[in-house]
């Protein structure tokens, strides 16, 4: 799931928040650090949620926010950025997945020289892939 930010600049950075989870805030001195720091504070928000048993509000669009008038001054001067929600569990789970051997050769080889594993090497590159780092 991604979920609507709101990135506000000021003399100290930039800011960023959550119109689906009022208080969920951070910071960062680039707009690359903010959507960084900003995926981590929304993934603590939501953890904190669960672990109250709170129900987690389904993302709405970015459409849907810009039409929420109740929105219209947070908004007012911000970017839009969809922010990924990954919630790490704890635990992993084997999966069987098909790749092309020359491919998975390539990924072993990189992994190897990195000193991760594959399973490792994969995740990582799938986090950053999909923004989530």
């Amino acid at each position: 799931m991604r979920y609507v930010s709101f990135i506000h600049r000021d003399d100290a950075g930039y800011g960023i928040s959550f119109p689906d989870f009022p208080g969920c805030v951070s910071v960062g001195n680039t707009i690359d650090e903010a959507i960084r720091q900003g995926g981590e504070a929304l993934a603590f928000h939501v953890e904190g949620l669960l672990e109250d048993g709170e129900a987690i509000p389904s993302p709405r669009s970015i459409d849907a926010i810009k039409a929420a008038l109740e929105l219209k001054d947070w908004r007012r001067d911000a970017d839009l950025v969809l922010i990924p929600l990954l919630l790490d569990r704890g635990s992993s789970r084997r999966v069987n997945i098909s790749l092309d051997h020359g491919l998975l050769e390539l990924i072993d080889d990189e992994a190897r020289r990195r000193r991760m594993t594959r399973s490792a090497f994969l995740a990582t590159a799938a986090r950053r892939e999909i923004g989530a780092t």
